[in-house]
């Protein structure tokens, strides 16, 4: 069984009459003119390859049914709110993306669909899932800097070399992590992006920001400051913290744009 994702981007001119398609999908198409809403919608489906082409879903029928099915849902409902200017909140994306599910659901020929995802920014994403279809998934990225020290004085000098690399330096070295908080809640529940923010800046971020890992965090004096390590720190620090309805489901932290590891708890 393979699994493949597929992120259509397109754009909505909330006051045009019609948007336009354009010819570059790499940035949006409908293309957006001037200053408008643009989306990624991301397509995860499953399935086995077939094994005269090895395609689960050739990419460009994805894009097309997307652009079929769904960008005029999105269209249709962000022209309407603007119209009568009318805030389109989470509740009412959820409800968009669910409608997206159910005209996509069998188009895709014996693949089956997983997961939709709505990236709202770089930065923030909406997600559903067949897994928990009851549930809601929202995805947001924070930064912080700091230094810490793969090092481990129970090794020898050859012994850190061989198992660290050449992050293995006793003085130690720093990075600009970024972490993804991702939380679940149940459909319908109302959620408040400064108060999730506002959790996620008090028990992690002003802990770790600008501090040395190994020397000002108690926990990483006994255990070495990976990203692995990281990554469950993060956890611990925020699990249970967001109230009653709303869920930790996933830490990721980045330690460079080519290494990052997830935690689930």
């Amino acid at each position: 069984m393979h699994k493949l994702c597929r992120y259509v981007r397109f754009s909505i001119n909330p006051f045009l009459p019609a948007d336009e398609a354009g010819f570059n999908s790499f940035a949006s198409k409908p293309a957006g003119e001037g200053l408008s809403v643009f989306l990624e919608l991301g397509v995860e489906l499953a399935g086995e390859a077939d094994a005269a082409t090895g395609l689960i879903v050739n990419v460009s029928d994805i894009d097309q049914k997307v652009r079929d099915c769904a960008v005029g849902v999105f269209a249709e409902k962000i022209k309407a709110d603007h119209r009568e200017a009318r805030h389109t909140g989470y509740d009412e994306l959820v409800r968009l993306l669910k409608i997206v599910w159910e005209k996509l659901a069998d188009k895709f020929g014996s693949a089956q669909l997983l997961k939709l995802s709505l990236k709202l920014s770089p930065f923030r994403t909406l997600a559903v899932s067949d897994e928990d279809c009851a549930m809601v998934y929202y995805s947001e990225k924070f930064e912080f800097a700091a230094a810490h020290k793969l090092w481990n004085e129970k090794f020898s000098e050859k012994q850190n070399i061989e198992v660290f690399g050449k992050c293995a330096n006793p003085a130690g070295h720093g990075h600009n992590y970024i972490v993804e908080v991702t939380v679940k809640w149940p459909s319908g529940q109302a959620m408040r992006t400064g108060e999730f923010e506002k959790v996620v800046n008090q028990e992690l971020i002003k802990v770790v920001d600008h501090k040395n890992l190994n020397e000002d965090l108690p926990e990483f004096q006994r255990t070495t400051p990976t990203v692995e390590n990281i990554a469950v720190f993060a956890w611990n620090k925020l699990v249970g913290r967001f109230g009653k309805t709303m869920i930790l489901h996933c830490v990721t932290v980045w330690e460079t744009d080519k290494t990052y590891s997830s935690y689930y708890g």
